[in-house]
């Protein structure tokens, strides 16, 4: 019903429009007497934990950062049967993005172009919206991020005032240094901004840990997909050098090969189908080069099952997904989970 007669609706209609229509669809139906409903809609979500992190995530599918920017509807997406769900990015203050329209649906190529450039409401608006970590039964991470006027020299100040403000509330932290819609932050992939903003996340996790005196929260970092392997070695050297826990691969990518839909011309960071398999070399790659030691969340172009396995064999120890979610709807995440059994 929904590929036949509620996408095709939603379509009519610019995707940003559509897109916060559901988000007040799903806030409805999370609340109070109306979650029985959404739950016996989607069916019976199997249960099948993951220890990782110290963490117990209650299956391997989780929703990538971008779809819930400001904590509206983590509850809502779990009980879709998402295990996980990773809200942001956040920044220090509300941001407004850049100009719309900036995303664009490619149906053609089962992919989605967005250049949002992290609009959100800003960390205090968040905060207000999290729950403590012994109130809810999935796992939540957050996705930190810079404002875009923030030089990258000062960038780690604005990581850091976002994770000290959702430390108490987050499960894990994702540090979002790979979008391609803000101006220059992908150069802090590079070797000396690297280094200097890990090693100050990583003091920073310990000093927050013993101020409200919680367990150390997993740090992850979410890279692109664009990049060469040198670069990404020097990702991996960096990450094992200050301790990081796990990479997120991949974010969007700049990369417009093979695609067929008109909407290609337009500028941002492509998701979906088309990323399917360079994510999943690159899973392969860092499982390779860090001997399996160092857990990736694998992410772009899951559409099914078979997409979730090809991942997890690939070395992933979780798996995400963002665009097919939009094109195939909310039973999508209950008809993965069942059919991974």
């Amino acid at each position: 019903m929904y590929k036949s007669l509620i996408f095709p609706f939603l379509a009519r209609m610019d995707a940003e429009t559509a897109h916060e229509r559901a988000l007040r669809l799903l806030e409805w139906g999370q609340g109070g007497w109306r979650r029985p409903f959404l739950q016996k809609f989607v069916g019976d979500i199997p249960q099948q934990p993951v220890s990782l992190w110290g963490l117990t995530f209650p299956n391997v599918l989780g929703m990538a950062a971008g779809f819930d920017k400001d904590v509206r509807v983590a509850e809502g997406l779990a009980l879709l049967g998402f295990g996980h769900v990773e809200v942001g990015t956040l920044t220090p203050r509300p941001q407004a993005g850049n100009p719309r329209p900036r995303i664009f649906r490619l149906r053609q190529d089962k992919a989605l172009i967005n250049r949002m450039g992290f609009p959100n409401a800003g960390v205090d608006t968040a905060v207000a919206h999290l729950q403590q970590p012994g109130q809810r039964d999935y796992v939540l991470g957050v996705s930190l991020g810079k404002q875009k006027e923030t030089p990258l020299a000062d960038a780690a100040q604005d990581y850091l005032a976002v994770m000290e403000k959702v430390y108490p509330y987050a499960d894990y932290l994702a540090v979002n240094i790979s979008s391609p819609n803000t101006p220059g932050l992908r150069d802090l992939q590079g070797s000396d901004y690297l280094y200097q903003l890990l090693r100050a996340l990583t003091r920073a996790n310990w000093q927050f840990s013993q101020q409200y005196r919680l367990r150390r929260r997993p740090l992850l970092v979410k890279i692109a997909p664009d990049l060469t392997w040198p670069e990404l070695d020097g990702i991996l050297t960096a990450v094992q050098d200050t301790h990081i826990d796990g990479i997120i691969a991949t974010n969007t990518t700049t990369s417009r090969t093979g695609l067929t839909d008109p909407a290609q011309t337009e500028s941002g960071g492509l998701s979906g189908w088309p990323l399917r398999q360079r994510s999943t070399e690159i899973v392969v790659y860092i499982h390779k080069q860090t001997g399996g030691k160092l857990p990736v969340i694998g992410v772009g172009g899951v559409v099914s099952a078979a997409d979730v396995q090809a991942k997890l064999d690939a070395g992933a120890s979780l798996v995400q997904l963002y665009t097919a979610f939009i094109y195939e709807g909310p039973r999508l995440p209950g008809r993965i989970l069942r059919r991974l059994q």
